[in-house]
């Protein structure tokens, strides 16, 4: 269940397009696709330590109403920074838990 009260960050949801230039060459760039409140969430202590050693840092959660069209291919931006989406969750029918990754 999504409280809708804790959604009280602003992430981009980005998506990369490529244009083709007059020049003929092929340009692709990250194009904002919507602009969101979000719970965020870093990841626990817990789950950050797994059974073969440290798990990946800069992992973090966004929490946000349902939104179609949401892939694994398109990446949040927060606070200046960008995260790869690694997996995308539906939380009921209302909600979606996406989780990044730091874009190195």
């Amino acid at each position: 269940m999504l409280n809708i009260g804790k959604l009280n960050r602003r992430i981009t949801i980005e998506r990369k397009i490529e244009t083709v230039k007059p020049s003929g060459s092929v340009v692709k760039v990250w194009t904002p696709i919507a602009s969101v409140w979000a719970e965020v969430l870093q990841q626990s202590a817990t789950e950050f330590f797994t059974g073969y050693g440290e798990a990946e840092a800069g992992t973090i959660i966004f929490r946000i109403r349902y939104r179609s069209g949401i892939t694994t291919a398109d990446r949040v931006t927060y606070k200046g920074a960008n995260y790869n989406l690694k997996e995308i969750k539906e939380i009921g029918r209302h909600a979606l838990e996406l989780r990044g990754e730091t874009v190195k």
